[in-house]
């Protein structure tokens, strides 16, 4: 999905709200037992806390590139599915001909292999978004208290329906039920395609050299399908992934023991000149903890969400749609009214899904 409204800084507080409430729980009771129980001793310098948060920080970096990278290259394989898609349909139309038929078939004969391709092409999305939308074990963002409250709200229409009877439409019932007899259903389809073309060929229907620039479009849908699918079943190295989640906590749980003791040390300077605001100056510490610590945990976060780009979370790419987009494509240029094509999917809370 895609968010178009702007992601402001009260989206981002209430998403992290939980975090946020945790990280006020363990300042306030750090500095508490450190106020009311003297525990001067519990500290550790400045400097292995500020190696390990120089540490974190690179690490949230990289983390942060290379999600943005899957995202950024899974919206790419799909803008070239968009094009691919409407190259495919405008060779169909034009290419599915008598000029070289060996007998010569009606003008409804033709428009049915041409709805034919072009209905089977719409299916091979069907079943690509569909299986880009299966849950796979390290797909866990989506399993967070404030993602799942969100996908109460927003749910990819695939988590609605089944691959089966989104795909019924656009297959015969033969063609279906090969389909659905194969594990990867979106390869089945285009081997259909290919088969189909190959008939068509054998009849002259498709001049032998539209059938080879044809066959080349297909073999561009078996590579931009290869790359999605690439993209969903390998996911972020879990060593990078995992252990930059660790590294963060840690970092966080042990910042306390050093900005603490800090602030009440600088307390305890001002208490000769200001007695009350020295004796309570500890706990401004409470608020810095918070920012910085919201600060770490947030951008972490925010790799780990961007990690899986089909996942269904908020910030997926619009797989959804981007393919019903190019189904209304290509039936309004095979001349389909509008009445008869299914309208896009619905915008929810300013989220494409």
């Amino acid at each position: 999905m895609y968010t178009k409204k702007v992601f402001k800084i009260k989206d981002m507080a209430k998403w992290t709200r939980y975090e946020t409430l945790l990280f006020v729980a363990i300042i306030v009771i750090f500095v508490s037992l450190y106020y009311f129980f003297d525990l001067e001793w519990l500290k550790i310098p400045w400097t292995p806390l500020a190696l390990i948060g120089t540490a974190v920080a690179f690490v949230i970096g990289f983390q942060n590139n290379s999600a943005y990278g899957r995202i950024w290259e899974a919206r790419k394989i799909w803008g070239g599915i968009v094009n691919t898609s409407r190259t495919f349909g405008m060779y169909v139309q034009d290419m599915v001909s008598n000029e070289y038929a060996k007998e010569k078939c009606s003008e409804e004969t033709l428009q049915q292999e041409i709805k034919t391709l072009t209905y089977r092409h719409i299916a091979w999305m069907t079943a690509l978004r569909h299986a880009m939308r299966v849950s796979k074990p390290w797909e866990t963002v989506i399993h967070e208290k404030t993602n799942k409250e969100w996908s109460k709200m927003v749910r990819p229409p695939e988590w609605e329906s089944n691959v089966e009877d989104d795909m019924r439409p656009y297959l015969s019932k033969q063609d279906l039920d090969y389909v659905m007899s194969k594990n990867n259903k979106q390869t089945a389809v285009l081997y259909l395609q290919s088969h189909h073309l190959k008939q068509l060929k054998e009849k002259g229907i498709v001049w032998e050299f539209s059938f080879l620039q044809t066959e080349g479009v297909l073999e561009e849908l078996f590579t931009l399908q290869g790359k999605s699918e690439r993209i969903k079943n390998f996911p972020y190295p879990r060593q990078f992934a995992t252990l930059n989640h660790y590294f963060m906590w840690l970092f966080v749980l042990l910042l306390p023991l050093a900005i603490v003791p800090q602030f009440a040390e600088i307390g305890k300077e001002m208490t000769t000149l200001h007695p009350t605001v020295g004796s309570f100056f500890i706990w401004l510490s409470v608020p810095f903890y918070i920012i910085v610590a919201w600060i770490f945990h947030t951008m972490e976060r925010i790799g780990r969400t961007g990690e899986n780009p089909f996942e269904g979370s908020a910030n997926d790419v619009p797989i959804s749609s981007m393919a019903r987009g190019i189904e209304i494509d290509l039936r309004q240029n095979f001349g389909e009214s509008l009445d008869d094509i299914p309208k896009q999917f619905p915008v929810i809370y300013d989220t494409q899904m």
